[in-house]
């Protein structure tokens, strides 16, 4: 296949960008909208009216699409997300990705899980995007009261791949530590990039891989444990935040509706928790995959996220897997290394979690 060929196939990534009001979602988007960054993005937001673009940086608009002079476009999500991104892969150029990339922008919306799954769902959409990774936008200042008193903002740091932690200007290191631990405790998967005003290099928002099977295995250092932070511990026995979806015998499309969160307005921070479970003995796979299979049937609306590694009995390779609410993706991936040590991990982050009857679950599917 020819380079153009190639690239015209290549599948485009998608950043889903959440974050509470006031996190700095709008400063990150009018930057990646009008830096002189040499890449071509398109920008999905709700409302329009939201990022503020100066007029004199738009070319020209058709429709909800407004192209901005970097190259870059933006438009509004009106109708569904299906179409809009279908709308957007048309907009291709010979021989070349329609975009760099696409980051679509949650407002308002509790669980970034619908949007997530949207990308894995729709076989058109499948066929020519790649859900890179799910990013949360936090206020280091203000988040401690938002995740006292939303679920949303609850939600949404369990679910994300990454955390950027905006403003740590506006507190001082004893507050920042703390804010951190909190996050862990929420999601101990997601790596945390500290910054201020939203000026995060763009490298770490987009193409972060965050969705990518091949790349579970890859445990990068600081990906295991990122910089900052006291007690920035990412429990070394986790599975390296590098997960995607493409493979897989099971892919359960069960449509989840995104409201149904059980019983509403409690508060309490034991609602979302990230439960690590491990072994070192080798695993049934048999046996395994029926049990994630029951339990992501029976309790997918609370399992926000669930990452993985397993060693198989009698099999060379290791089987990675990962879910997002119902939908299930995995394989067999790359074989353990030589001098690997060979065991299963596995993360699962949701809500009202039975931390003992995951762990005896977990356990009985020792071989």
């Amino acid at each position: 296949m020819t380079d153009t060929a190639s690239a015209a196939n290549a599948k485009i990534p998608v950043t889903v960008l959440t974050g509470y009001l006031g996190a700095g979602k709008t400063t990150l988007l009018n930057r990646i909208l009008t830096e002189d960054h040499g890449k071509r993005y398109a920008v999905i937001v709700n409302e329009f009216g939201e990022i503020g673009i100066d007029n004199d940086l738009v070319v020209g608009a058709d429709e909800d699409v407004f192209e901005m002079n970097n190259g870059c476009v933006c438009c509004t999500v009106r109708g569904d997300l299906i179409r809009v991104v279908a709308g957007l892969m048309k907009r291709q150029r010979p021989g070349k990705p329609a975009f760099d990339a696409i980051i679509v922008e949650t407002t308002g919306l509790a669980d970034p899980g619908p949007v997530a799954q949207t990308f894995f769902v729709d076989e058109e959409v499948k066929a020519k995007t790649q859900l890179d990774s799910v990013t949360a936008l936090v206020d280091a200042k203000h988040v401690m009261a938002r995740l006292d008193d939303s679920k949303e903002a609850r939600e949404q740091v369990a679910f994300a791949d990454r955390i950027i932690l905006n403003k740590v200007d506006l507190v001082t290191t004893e507050e920042l530590n703390e804010v951190e631990r909190r996050l862990r405790a929420l999601n101990p998967l997601a790596p945390i990039t500290r910054t201020e005003r939203a000026n995060v290099p763009l490298d770490q928002v987009l193409g972060v891989h965050g969705f990518d099977l091949d790349r579970v295995t890859e445990v990068r250092p600081d990906f295991v444990n990122p910089p900052h932070g006291a007690d920035g511990h990412v429990h070394d026995d986790h599975c390296g935040h590098d997960h995607d979806h493409d493979h897989h015998d099971h892919d359960h499309h069960h449509h989840d509706h995104g409201n149904d969160h059980g019983p509403r307005g409690h508060a309490h921070e034991d609602d979302i928790k990230g439960i690590a479970l491990s072994l070192d003995r080798p695993m049934d796979g048999q046996k395994f995959t029926a049990w994630l299979d029951k339990l992501l049937g029976e309790q997918g609306q609370n399992i926000l996220r669930a990452k993985g590694i397993i060693e198989v009995a009698g099999e060379d390779r290791r089987l990675v897997f990962q879910a997002v609410h119902m939908i299930l993706e995995g394989d067999l991936q790359k074989p353990w290394g030589d001098k690997e040590r060979r065991w299963s991990r596995a993360v699962f982050i949701g809500r009202d979690l039975d931390e003992a009857a995951l762990k005896a679950g977990f356990e009985a599917c020792a071989a």
